[in-house]
This record gives C-alpha cells, sequence and structure tokens, in this order.
C-alpha cells in the first residue's frame, strides 16, 4: 500500500536527517491523483502534505526522499503564507522551487527539479534567498534574455512548479494567517529541540530560523532576586528520589530529595488599552520568570479572568480578553486559593487599585505606561 511505501521512506529520511523525519512524522499525510506530484495543503489550522501516489509509487527511493524534503523545506521557509505579498504568484512558485532545491543534494531531486543549471544563461548568487531569485528572474522575464526562464513558465500549467495547493493559504484573513503562521512555527521548534535532546544536529539551512524562534529578550528586571525574598514562604514542596543516596530510615529505599519552590501567580492584563507589543514585552519576561526554577501560573484578565494556566516555556502563548480594566478579578483568586507565595501583575496601570491587595504584590508597569502611583504595593516599570 502507498501509505506503507511512504511510511518506510520516513524512516530512511528519520535515519539520514533526523529534523526532516520528525518533521514528516508529525504532519498529517493524504492522497489525492489531483496534483501531479506532491503538494503542502490547508487542514484547519495546520498545513498537511499531499502526494500523488502513482507517482510517489514509480520514483526510486532517492527522488521520494528528496520529494519530501522539498516540501517540507517549503513549510520550514514559509512559502505558503508568503505567496500572498507578490504579485506574480508563478514566478514566485519558480523563486521558491529555486531557493529549497539547493539544500536537497542533486542526486536526490527528481527529474525536472528546478536548480540553478535550470538558467544557464542568468549568473546568479547561491543561497541567497527566495525574494532575491524574484527579483533577478522577473528582470529578465519576456525580454528574450533567458528563454529557460520564459520556457518554464510558458508550460506552468499541470506541471509540479503549479503549487496548486497552495491556492489553499491565498486570500484568508490576516488572523487566520497568523494562527497557521504560529502553528508552522511551534512544529519546527518543537522539532529541532526533539532533535537536540536525542543529541542530533539541526540542519544548517534552518539555523537561522531556529535561533529566531527560539529567541527571548534579556530580562528587564531582577527576577531571580526579587523571587529570592519570597523563598522562606514557600508553598510548593517537591521531592526527589535519589537511586545514588540510600535512605537513613527505610534502607532498601531510595533517598529522597527535598526541594522548596515558590508558586508564584502573574496576573497578566489582556485588556484593550494594552498593545501587542506591550504584550510580547510581558510574556519575554515570563520566560525569564520560569527560568528561576519557581511555578508560575499565570492569570489572563481584562474585567474577568480568561485564562488559569502554568506557564511553560515551550507552548506558544494565546492572548485571551481584550475588553475594559479590573485588577480586582485576580486578586480575588489570589486570596481565595491562598497557595501562592506571590502576586506579580504585568500591566498598563490603567485602572482603578483593587481591594483587599496582598502585601507581596509586585505591580510591573510596561516600558510604555506611566506608573500608577495609587496601587498599593511595590511598583516597577520594565525599561
Amino acid at each position: 500500500m502507498i501509505a506503507d511505501l511512504l511510511s518506510r521512506v520516513s524512516k530512511k529520511l528519520l535515519f539520514s536527517e533526523p529534523f526532516y523525519g520528525l518533521f514528516l512524522v508529525g504532519l498529517n499525510k493524504t492522497f489525492s491523483k489531483d496534483i501531479p506530484t506532491a503538494g503542502v495543503s490547508k487542514q484547519g489550522l495546520n498545513a498537511q502534505l499531499t502526494v500523488n501516489p502513482e507517482f510517489f509509487n514509480n520514483l526510486p527511493d532517492k527522488h521520494r526522499i528528496g520529494l519530501l524534503k522539498h516540501e517540507l523545506l517549503h513549510i520550514s521557509f514559509g512559502h505558503l503564507l508568503s505567496r500572498d505579498r507578490y504579485q506574480d504568484k508563478e514566478l514566485f512558485n519558480i523563486a521558491a522551487d529555486l531557493e529549497i532545491n539547493q539544500y536537497i543534494n542533486i542526486e536526490y531531486l527528481p527529474e525536472g527539479g528546478i536548480t540553478m543549471d535550470s538558467f544557464p544563461e542568468l549568473t546568479l548568487k547561491s543561497r541567497a534567498g527566495t525574494n532575491y531569485y524574484y527579483e533577478e528572474l522577473g528582470k529578465v522575464k519576456g525580454t528574450g534574455k533567458c528563454p529557460s526562464l520564459d520556457s518554464l513558465l510558458d508550460n506552468m500549467s499541470g506541471s509540479p512548479y503549479e503549487h496548486t495547493t497552495w491556492d489553499d493559504f491565498e486570500d484568508l484573513p490576516d488572523a487566520e494567517k497568523k494562527l497557521i503562521q504560529k502553528q508552522i512555527e511551534h512544529q519546527v521548534r518543537e522539532t529541532a529541540d526533539a532533535v537536540e535532546k536525542k543529541s542530533g544536529n539541526v540542519p544548517g539551512e534552518l539555523s537561522d530560523l531556529i535561533r529566531r524562534l527560539r529567541h527571548v529578550e534579556p530580562a528587564k528586571f531582577d527576577w531571580r532576586g526579587y523571587l529570592r525574598r519570597f523563598a522562606g514562604n514557600s508553598s510548593v514542596v517537591y521531592t526527589k528520589k535519589l537511586r545514588r543516596k540510600y535512605n537513613k530510615r527505610y534502607a532498601a529505599n531510595p533517598g529522597l530529595k527535598i526541594k522548596f519552590k515558590n508558586h508564584i501567580c502573574v496576573g497578566i492584563d489582556t485588556s484593550g488599552s494594552v498593545n501587542n507589543e506591550e504584550l510580547k514585552e510581558f510574556v519575554n519576561e515570563l520566560h525569564h520568570m520560569h527560568k528561576t526554577g519557581h511555578k508560575i501560573t499565570v492569570v489572563q484578565c481584562d474585567t474577568r479572568i480568561n485564562s488559569i494556566e502554568d506557564f511553560s516555556p515551550s507552548k506558544d502563548f494565546e492572548v485571551k480578553g481584550r475588553g475594559g480594566t479590573s485588577f480586582q478579578p485576580v486578586v480575588d483568586h489570589y486570596n481565595k486559593y491562598g497557595r501562592y507565595t506571590a502576586l506579580i501583575y504585568l500591566t498598563d496601570g490603567e485602572a482603578c487599585s483593587p481591594d483587599d491587595c496582598p502585601k507581596n504584590t509586585l505591580w510591573v508597569h510596561s516600558s510604555v505606561s506611566r506608573v500608577n502611583e495609587e496601587l498599593p504595593g511595590l511598583k516597577i516599570q520594565l525599561n
């Protein structure tokens, strides 16, 4: 069966290039004779791989691997969503193929794959980016200076370069595009983390992208020093079994290591008065709070609590709210449950002071806000 064949080839890719193999494992796969070779199509807020079973079945294994890597590179390089920004879609398709095929061994490319040798009339820079190739090819399109390009464009209909499955991503609302982009970036980042945990290497062609996805700005506040003040009031106790240390009381059991952690309640103002740049600033500080080793529970609130969840740096942060502003719901939540060590509130400060605010509260104002001096407790501004 074609599904078994695809699975077998995927395993080969997993051993030869673990990143692409794992990335492929995480994608939904479907089969269709409506496309000439293979392509990436839309599935909800995700991308999926669509393969022509007859074409795939007739390829040698090397070309099957090259075809799969070709489609995975299109996803990783963001071509599905960036094509909208280019007026000449056919020229973009060629430029995108020209870019990614340089990262595939020529022996693995199926016949007809676009390479630098496809345009003998031109002197193009290698690995210079899709936009560069789009601009350079656009300069000679239709001028007679590059017959090989004109021939490709004349025969675009029904060819693998047409990328008809990409039409699923055309004319989508900006909000939906952003969600799809975030999902793709999450998959890339998670795959890279999984490969590196197994002592594998991330492909060089994606290293800059992954570095950007992982980038966290330096902290704008000394969270480690601040949270250390509350260590004596820790409300979470962790025990860890130590196989190399014996238990003095019960000789047959492993030793135990007891570790104390703070449980910090972090309120985030998600009202409409807080702009996107301020929210990015807040999420960046959350990453640094998490690095201190304490448990962080994030409470998103505008005029009401919209979300309560433990913070994890591996999860994309989804903002919930964008209504008016009230600090009282988070304060009431803190006082009701009594399991937290401290309250940190990230905000622009544009609201009235809450009642019964705990003493160990830190009001963290965004770098572009005005510090609300009426708020009870310690107040700082990120800068």
